[in-house]
């Protein structure tokens, strides 16, 4: 009930941008209100950070801004490679990372494997520091980054799923998670996942990163 009112405020916000592409003069008065009502219900649905405009070609979700759930911080270069290496990454892989920052974790496993990568974030200048550095390796042809919500990206065709967030989202992330196919290896950085059971739980043992705690969970994963 905490969130009622920012929900509300959502809705009306949602509604008058509907409201003003939805208006034209083909439409009565009465069929533009009852349209109003029907979109206002229907937004309601829609997951908080996108908003749904009329298109010619019917309903269509478009991002607007919203904050990141976690503050970055870049995985040390140390740990993005024994990630890779607890993944056992094959030639035809797909590597998806969610979070992907400033894109070196897709930007390595293209580099070192060869493989198709696609890194997810929600912050513009995070997403735009992920393609510069795409470019200035020459991957453009073998890595893609996209600005989307990892809750609502379809990662459906990872092989791999590598990710740095927050035990709280890892956990939210389940769901999603436990759809992708058989196999499907998923590697994170410093937090487990409440409720699986991981394959490999690895700690590092050299260096300044010997404190470093990657886990491997392969679906179906075991529960705890």
């Amino acid at each position: 009930m905490e969130r009622l009112p920012q929900i509300q405020e959502e809705a009306r916000e949602r509604s008058a941008v509907i409201g003003t592409q939805i208006r034209s003069p083909g439409l009565s008065r009465i069929s533009f209100y009852a349209a109003i009502i029907i979109v206002a219900a229907f937004v309601l649905a829609i997951p908080p950070g996108n908003i749904i405009r009329v298109a010619r070609g019917g309903w269509q979700a478009v991002l607007v801004d919203k904050k990141p759930d976690v503050i970055y911080k870049p995985t040390p270069p140390e740990v993005v490679e024994r990630m890779l290496d607890l993944a056992e990454i094959k030639k035809n892989d797909v590597l998806y990372d969610l979070g992907c920052g400033d894109g070196r974790i897709v930007v390595a496993a293209a580099k070192r494997f060869g493989i198709k990568a696609l890194g997810f974030d929600i912050d513009p200048r995070r997403v735009e520091e992920a393609r510069a550095n795409v470019r200035e390796n020459n991957l453009e042809h073998l890595v893609t980054i996209k600005r989307q919500d990892i809750f609502t990206a379809d990662i459906s065709e990872a092989d791999v799923v590598t990710m740095y967030l927050l035990p709280n989202l890892n956990v939210k992330l389940m769901p999603k998670l436990a759809k992708l196919k058989p196999g499907t290896r998923i590697v994170s950085h410093a937090f487990n996942m409440k409720g699986a059971k991981p394959k490999t739980i690895e700690k590092l043992t050299k260096g300044e990163f010997a404190h470093k705690i990657i886990y491997l969970w392969e679906v179906p994963w075991e529960k705890e």
